[in-house]
């Protein structure tokens, strides 16, 4: 058995640049036919990020698997054709500033008239409502003003953005999430929904460490730099070349670091006979366990809390973490045969399914590379009507 989950599923794909491709991308990996909608100059993430060979690695990565046609919405006769694909879809993505679906003619209203059990998601900064519906966002704008960013580096230090474009890449998974649920609610009642993300939305919701501290503490929590804001042991610990994580989060791991570190006495220390107490007098225990630590390796240091049963791990960059043993007989990369960049590594959606192989991605489109073939496919035009929409820049 190797039947891919989303195998039937067609998804009209109207976004660019990261969290509506990201989302896209998932489903493609499971199967989905995803019909990229690009405008004449294409996405704009086809010009940005790491450039090689004149394409945008960034796009590569994630428009893997789907199929591109250029369409001009300025046109009446390029609304047309979107509307009219939509109808031959299950699914349509957008992640235009609210509002903008709605004048070009693709919005919710629209195209869930003419076909009611459709499934529409709308990616958006802050959602399609609130007092900040029509501000133009960007990750670091979401990231900012979810709080996340007020929770990131230091204690002493300025406020510190992820070293990703997490806010892109949560609303893409709780898009994918919501789209997952939406059909699987058609699949009983034969109706559609409008599926709305917000980057803010989806920042916050992630939080949940952070809530707990201001829904039940009265306050909002700070930074800590690299240590669990309510636990400890738990977080950073330097060693003689580096640094090594240890996460030690109750009694019983505890007595286990004060063992391995040589002060077994510590366990029944007043300051650190409990989580909390050990949080508190957090820099104090630091103090212990760097006494031990900075006089080994991290490689020694992780080694003899792993054998005494405490999480424990090095800090590995990206390029240890993707090549680890780990992400290869996981199988996290794939690879396909790109056009330009000839065979490259891909990502892949992480989710294991018993059944279905990994490793079956497809590479991301050329601009427009599949116009003919889903104009003639799915509207059933000939040849002299696509070269008459091509020639009138349509297409």
């Amino acid at each position: 058995m190797n039947q891919e989950m989303l195998a039937g599923v067609r998804v009209l794909d109207f976004t660019r640049v990261l969290a509506g491709p990201y989302c896209t991308a998932m489903l493609a990996d499971l199967g989905a036919e995803v019909i990229k909608i690009e405008p004449p100059h294409g996405d704009d993430q086809r010009h940005m990020g790491r450039m090689v060979q004149g394409e945008s690695t960034n796009f590569v990565l994630n428009n893997r698997g789907k199929k591109s046609l250029r369409l001009d919405l300025k046109q009446e006769a390029g609304q047309r054709i979107a509307r009219e694909l939509a109808a031959q879809c299950d699914v349509v993505i957008e992640n235009f500033k609210p509002g903008v679906a709605d004048k070009l003619g693709i919005g919710y209203a629209c195209l869930s008239a003419q076909t009611p059990g459709l499934v529409y998601c709308s990616i958006s900064g802050f959602g399609q409502n609130g007092p900040n519906a029509d501000r133009p966002s960007y990750d670091v704008v979401a990231q900012a003003m979810s709080g996340i960013m007020s929770l990131t580096g230091e204690p002493d230090g300025a406020p510190t953005l992820i070293g990703e474009s997490i806010g892109d890449i949560c609303a893409g998974m709780f898009a994918a999430w919501g789209v997952m649920a939406a059909l699987f609610h058609r699949e009983r009642t034969g109706q559609g929904r409008h599926v709305d993300v917000a980057m803010f939305d989806a920042l916050l919701a992630m939080q949940p460490t952070a809530m707990a501290q201001y829904l039940f503490g009265g306050s909002a929590p700070r930074r800590v730099g690299n240590r669990h804001p309510l636990s400890s042991p738990f977080g950073a610990y330097a060693a003689a070349d580096g640094h090594l994580v240890i996460a030690a989060a109750n009694d019983k791991l505890f007595r286990a670091v004060a063992e391995t570190i040589g002060h077994p006495e510590l366990a029944g220390d007043a300051r650190f006979v409990s989580d909390g107490l050990r949080s508190r007098h957090d820099a104090e225990l630091r103090g212990y366990i760097e006494g031990w630590s900075r006089q080994r390796s991290v490689a020694a240091a992780v080694d003899a809390m792993s054998r005494a049963g405490v999480p424990a791990a090095p800090i590995q960059d990206t390029a240890q973490a993707a090549d680890s043993e780990q992400a290869q007989v996981r199988r996290l990369l794939a690879r396909a045969t790109h056009p330009v960049l000839g065979e490259t590594a891909l990502m892949e959606q992480p989710v294991h399914f018993s059944g279905v192989e990994r490793g079956r991605v497809r590479t991301a489109p050329a601009l427009g590379q599949h116009s003919e073939q889903v104009l003639g496919a799915l509207l059933g035009l000939d040849a002299a009507a696509i070269a008459a929409l091509r020639a009138d820049g349509v297409i």
